[in-house]
């Protein structure tokens, strides 16, 4: 069984048991979180399709550890005039557990 739930504007493929790697959340390490804008569910082939979302369902998930994301390097460059400029950051992240989905 799985699915699709949208976390802090983005949509993800969650699964019991599944860790992934969101944009940074408010919360402290090994608390809960519960997420209802569950957008598709799939239970063995029985897909339900939400308009836009699916009624009475949600995802139950545990906050693992707040990191940071590999740099990310931004090169910029015009020839001929001698302009080159490399800038880089690295992108704030969450690590979620999905410990539960709720039908």
């Amino acid at each position: 069984m799985y699915v699709i739930v949208e976390i802090a504007g983005q949509q993800f493929k969650a699964e019991k048991g599944r860790k992934l790697y969101v944009n940074r959340l408010a919360g402290e390490v090994d608390s809960t979180l519960s997420f209802d804008k569950v957008l598709l569910t799939d239970n063995d082939g029985q897909v339900k399709v939400g308009a836009p979302v699916v009624e009475g369902a949600s995802v139950k998930c545990k906050i693992l550890k707040h990191l940071k994301d590999d740099k990310v390097l931004v090169f910029k460059k015009k020839r001929r005039t001698g302009y080159q400029k490399c800038n880089g950051h690295r992108q704030y992240l969450t690590q979620i557990l999905v410990e539960d989905i709720i039908e």
